[in-house]
């Protein structure tokens, strides 16, 4: 029974067959995807709605019956009538989806007759043909009005037995003899080309396979929705009452541009959409597929979110699911705070908050700090709240970067130069070393540096435990510098995972982090956070304000200092060409380039070094640039 499937792009059957082995997750797969298709999909249910023989089976023990007393012809008659049934019925709903399509027949009866009669996997499956002659031909028509997909743990047969078993509680002999021959009948089958869609599940989270699912039949049919939560992170809020959720969520919301959900909404908007009168009363597996049912139709009609935070967790079991489904895009937050703080805070008065908690307790909103990502402490300070609630934010946002280094003789620095930054290495990161990280920033990092006009600007990444171990190594060293102005600028670990760095701090790490800005030295294992270019484009806004105040400042002197005043208008150039998605690093390339882009004469970006007046036209042509962006300005 060849499929006449292929994966062109031709219009979707009226069914879609989701098979492979057990605990593959179809089950799950097709609920979540008709309950969020709605009226224009149905789930065909269980094969055993379609046969009345199956009662009988059941009353009397199916894996008796399959196993051991049922004929081989009887079990395959049973099975063959129920697929045809089905395939025969009528929906109402546009496309049904389907546990298990036509070829499963052939894998089960197969690997039902393997273990009954002792047989390998080739004449398993010539007999599993033979017993089912007498309906091939509806069981080809059948097979061709189905689109297949099939969910499989992976590609080798034993390691996917394994797999589906470690999910059962009980395992008899036969059945595990019958899971590993199906698992060999449907590796079968996949080459043989009946199944013309696979997925392979591995590790992955339940809305990971919902999302490859929906890619894969949704340029098929108009009905179905093209991703499940792609990209999106979602941070969920939990904890007893007044620990803070609220003011978390309202952070998260204002500083880092999360969209704040609220999970009692979300449950009875997916719950009013499937006609569930009461979805409290439901277990807690279905809750959870309600909060997601929910969050992907929110996310999908705000398709430019990335990012959202749901409160409040309430219940542990709902949430432990939640987590199975999400996978690595939930985060877990929650927030601790004692009973005293907690009481403090309460504007009802300290009954209220008591009385609120036992309900939490009993639905175990307690215990679910102990599956949370994150436990913070909220107790002190709000300005301790915001700067956890700033991590978690960016470590989600900015990928750690493993930074690769570079020779101090690869700068191209003044001999005393690379003698000095060679000794500060040498002293700062032996077997016991005082920094994580070190890079040379500003002009000496580009082969730019040029004596008497450049200062060396150093980036360290150090524990502020370090600080006096290093003032005294620069103290001695300080001789060997000749001269040349040493800015020193030093983070800790945790300012940097925070994003507790200024708007130039973080241009070097996304500098460091695209690889544009290689360290002299970094510890073995260090990763540092690497802000994305619209962070960074962001952030220089400010810089832009406080260069063009810093220009009006030096122009109103009456002789401004010529190199200040050149280097913050080639600061202000660069800013504004960033906005253009222009990253100029040297001063006078900026200028030129902005000028250029003004049609303005860029001689007078070499003559703004030696002379004060060239260096002032040049400030005012810039700001002029500057403020020529502002509504109101006159041009």
């Amino acid at each position: 029974m060849a499929s006449q499937h292929s994966s062109d792009m031709h219009p979707l059957p009226t069914s879609v067959a989701f098979s492979g082995p057990d605990n593959t997750g179809k089950t799950k797969q097709i609920g979540i995807l008709a309950r969020r298709m709605g009226p224009a999909a149905t789930s065909a249910g269980p094969l055993d709605h379609y046969d009345p023989r199956w009662a009988t089976i059941k009353a009397e023990g199916m894996a008796c019956w399959w196993f051991e007393t049922g004929a081989v012809q009887e079990v395959a008659d049973v099975l063959a009538a129920s697929y045809l049934e089905r395939s025969r019925r009528a929906f109402s709903a546009p496309v049904r989806l389907l546990d298990r399509g036509i070829p499963m027949l052939e894998a089960s009866v197969a690997a039902t007759v393997a273990v009954r009669d002792g047989l390998g996997p080739a004449q398993a499956a010539d007999r599993a043909r033979l017993l089912l002659a007498p309906y091939e031909a509806d069981l080809r028509a059948a097979e061709e009005g189905e689109y297949a997909l099939v969910l499989l743990h992976c590609d080798d047969p034993e390691e996917g037995t394994r797999r589906s078993l470690a999910h059962e509680v009980t395992i008899t002999d036969a059945y595990a003899a019958y899971q590993r021959h199906l698992h060999e009948q449907i590796s079968r089958l996949v080459a043989d080309g009946r199944f013309p869609t696979s997925i392979r599940i591995g590790d992955r989270p339940t809305i990971a396979i919902q999302d490859e699912v929906r890619r894969l039949l949704a340029p098929l049919h108009p009905s179905v929705p093209s991703r499940a939560l792609s990209g999106v992170r979602v941070t969920a809020l939990g904890g007893m009452s007044e620990s803070g959720k609220s003011t978390a969520g309202e952070y998260l919301r204002t500083h880092h541009g999360h969209a704040r959900l609220k999970i009692g909404h979300l449950i009875e908007d997916a719950a009013s959409r499937a006609g569930i009168p009461d979805p409290y009363r439901l277990g807690s597996v279905v809750q959870a597929e309600l909060i997601v049912d929910a969050l992907d139709r929110y996310c999908q009609a705000h398709h430019f979110l990335d990012a959202v935070t749901i409160e409040s967790l309430h219940d542990f079991d709902s949430t432990a699911e939640l987590a199975r489904m999400l996978g690595s895009q939930l985060t877990i937050a929650y927030l601790d705070a004692s009973e005293t703080t907690r009481t403090r805070r309460g504007i009802a008065g300290a009954q209220d908050v008591t009385d609120r908690d036992v309900v939490k307790s009993a639905r175990g909103a307690d215990k679910i700090a102990s599956i949370a990502h994150e436990v913070i402490g909220n107790n002190g300070p709000r300005l301790e709240l915001e700067r956890r609630l700033d991590r978690i934010a960016l470590d989600r946002r900015w990928p750690q970067h493993q930074p690769s280094t570079m020779p101090v003789n690869a700068l191209g620095l003044p001999v005393h130069l690379e003698s000095y930054l060679a000794a500060f290495l040498d002293r700062t990161t032996g077997v016991h070393p005082l920094i994580d990280l070190l890079a040379v920033t500003g002009s000496g990092a580009r082969g730019k540096y040029q004596h008497g006009w450049s200062d060396l600007d150093v980036f360290v990444v150090a524990d502020a435990s370090s600080l006096k171990g290093m003032r005294q190594i620069l103290a001695e060293l300080e001789a060997e510098l000749g001269g040349v102005k040493l800015g020193l600028t030093v983070l800790t670990r945790a300012e940097c995972r925070a994003g507790a760095v200024t708007s130039r701090l973080l241009h070097i790490l996304a500098l460091i982090g695209s690889g544009t800005l290689v360290p002299l030295w970094s510890a073995p294992g260090l990763t540092l956070p690497a802000p994305d270019a619209t962070a960074d484009v962001d952030v220089s806004l400010h810089d832009g304000i406080q260069a063009a105040i810093e220009i009006r400042r030096q122009l109103l002197k009456g002789a401004p200092d010529l190199r200040d005043l050149y280097k913050v208008t080639a600061l202000l150039a660069k800013i504004q060409l960033r906005f253009s998605g222009i990253e100029c690093p040297s001063d006078s390339d900026a200028l030129t380039v902005l000028l250029d882009a003004k049609r303005q004469n860029t001689n007078r970006v070499v003559a703004a070094r030696t002379e004060r007046s060239a260096t002032k036209a040049l400030a005012a042509m810039v700001l002029k640039s500057w403020l020529d962006t502002l509504p109101g300005t006159a041009r």
